[in-house]
């Protein structure tokens, strides 16, 4: 007789535009699989295209959502709505390269009032960036990363230094950076020469997005810590939508 679940089963929402040809997108579904035999944490995944997230209660009833990478989205719109949800009601979120340039993005529109930064990928004309192009582009490039002690990538890690994956070409422009913490945003996670490469919410359940690609690490038998953490967060809100019945 197979042992009882140890944890609710998460429904998760992965929230970009799936293509066989973006390898973070193949590599997910094995991951879920390792979480479910190695830590039986139990993920109940559905793609959302970006543009469906602009539609009527697209993300009700997700215990988590994470915006993995695949830009130019089709919806920056979506994208953007995406984080804001998240962010709003609570919801665990993870964001992986364009996820953690979105959710900067997002954060500076909703919560900073810079409304008119933009970024480059999608709108190389703008006066204002807040997501540029990296001096050298980390596409295929693995780096260290420094992590702020007592942070929640601190605590996920269990290390103050790590060495990710990165599929990358736009990052955070310095120039912004001040005003995103100002507001409440924790860059807790930078390289080697102090530029953002995580970035957090202490005050919201689970908020992390990485300019790396956790979902890259290793060979894909050993979920990141980092996905781990999240998907505990996620089983954490299905049980707690359980205990409190239908509404």
């Amino acid at each position: 007789m197979p042992a009882p679940q140890k944890f609710p089963t998460a429904r998760v929402a992965l929230v970009g535009d799936r293509s066989r040809s973006v390898r973070s997108h193949t590599r997910i579904p094995g991951l879920f699989a390792a979480l479910a035999q190695r830590d039986q944490l139990i993920l109940d995944a559905y793609w959302v295209p970006t543009p469906d997230v602009a539609s009527p209660a697209a993300l009700d009833g997700f215990d988590a959502v994470w915006l993995v990478p695949g830009s130019p989205y089709r919806s920056e719109d979506g994208a953007l709505e995406a984080v804001r949800i998240a962010r709003e009601q609570g919801i665990p979120f993870l964001g992986s390269c364009a996820g953690f340039q979105h959710a900067l993005l997002e954060f500076a529109h909703g919560v900073c009032g810079l409304d008119g930064v933009a970024h480059a990928e999608n709108r190389p004309e703008a006066e204002d960036k807040l997501i540029v192009p990296l001096a050298c582009s980390l596409v295929g490039h693995e780096g260290a990363v420094e992590v702020a002690p007592g942070s929640l990538a601190e605590r996920l890690l269990g290390a103050e230094r790590t060495v990710e994956r990165y599929h990358c070409a736009y990052g955070a422009s310095p120039a912004y950076l001040e005003v995103l913490r100002a507001h409440g945003l924790r860059f807790s996670g930078v390289d080697e020469a102090g530029d953002a490469r995580i970035a957090e919410l202490p005050d919201h359940p689970f908020f992390l997005a990485t300019l790396f690609q956790p979902e890259l690490a290793g060979d894909g038998s050993l979920p990141h810590p980092i996905i781990r953490g999240w998907a505990f967060a996620a089983t954490e809100r299905a049980a707690q939508r359980l205990a409190n019945g239908p509404t």
